[in-house]
């Protein structure tokens, strides 16, 4: 059976609510007379779940956030638990983005224990991986890869992991204007796929849902959708002009 493709718009730390809010509108309604496929998910900022949520209501669009803390509650000043994102309608969230890692500093310890947060939520993870321009030209992007993956997902079974969604992200293809070639992307999302069937199984890899992410557009949507193993796109700069981030669901295959 096909994997089913999933869109998401990560608009990061831009816009001001009305804006956030006429953006959401606006991806709702040219999606409301479309069928199920692709999934489509976007994720504002922090301050702008709630009011958007209440944009996106009884809309197939999903709703997810950038990031979550590991910890349920507590003293942990300007930060956001998973009970929160489901409370104000999150279904999704994203985990270890690059910019967490290399930005924030999220260790691989920090992006496991996020992951699981998320899942005691029932929150649905899109789980980040990549490598920097130096690990790749120092050919070690599928080891970089192989470790954030072992880390995050270490003791964690498959059933567990059934609504677990991996992005692909090259760092160095993020907010640059650079994108890894369609082939090269593809050899990515297939070694991952050949990882998840040596550490789980063949089905469970066949299964698993994996987008790459990294100054995707509407110019090169339909080619790197095309390849056999990338199941979706994790949009960035795109994602905050309708039409742009439109044009990228519609180049779904599917």
């Amino acid at each position: 059976m096909a994997r089913r493709g999933i869109i998401g718009g990560n608009w990061k730390m831009h816009l001001q609510l009305g804006e956030a809010e006429a953006r959401a509108r606006g991806v709702r309604n040219h999606l409301s007379s479309r069928g199920p496929d692709p999934e489509v998910v976007i994720f504002p900022p922090a301050p702008f779940l709630a009011p958007v949520a209440r944009q996106l209501r009884e809309s197939r669009v999903g709703l997810g956030a950038q990031d979550l803390h590991s910890e349920d509650k507590g003293a942990y000043t300007g930060a956001v638990s998973g009970g929160m994102l489901t409370s104000v309608g999150c279904s999704h969230v994203l985990i270890g983005h690059s910019e967490r890692r290399h930005v924030f500093g999220d260790s691989h310890d920090a992006v496991a224990a996020k992951l699981r947060a998320a899942l005691r939520h029932d929150l649905r993870p899109v789980l980040c991986v990549g490598e920097q321009l130096e690990e790749r030209e120092t050919g070690r992007t599928e080891a970089v890869i192989a470790t954030q993956l072992s880390t995050a997902l270490q003791g964690l079974g498959g059933n567990a992991l059934s609504t677990l969604v991996i992005a692909y992200e090259p760092v160095w293809a993020i907010g640059t204007g650079k994108t890894a070639t369609p082939a090269l992307a593809q050899a990515v999302h297939a070694a991952i796929r050949g990882w998840l069937a040596e550490r789980f199984s063949a089905a469970f890899a066949a299964d698993m849902r994996i987008q790459y992410g990294g100054s995707v557009k509407p110019a090169n949507a339909a080619e790197l959708l095309a390849q056999p193993d990338i199941d979706g796109a994790l949009v960035g700069g795109a994602s905050l002009k309708v039409d742009d981030f439109i044009a990228i669901t519609r180049a779904w295959r599917g």
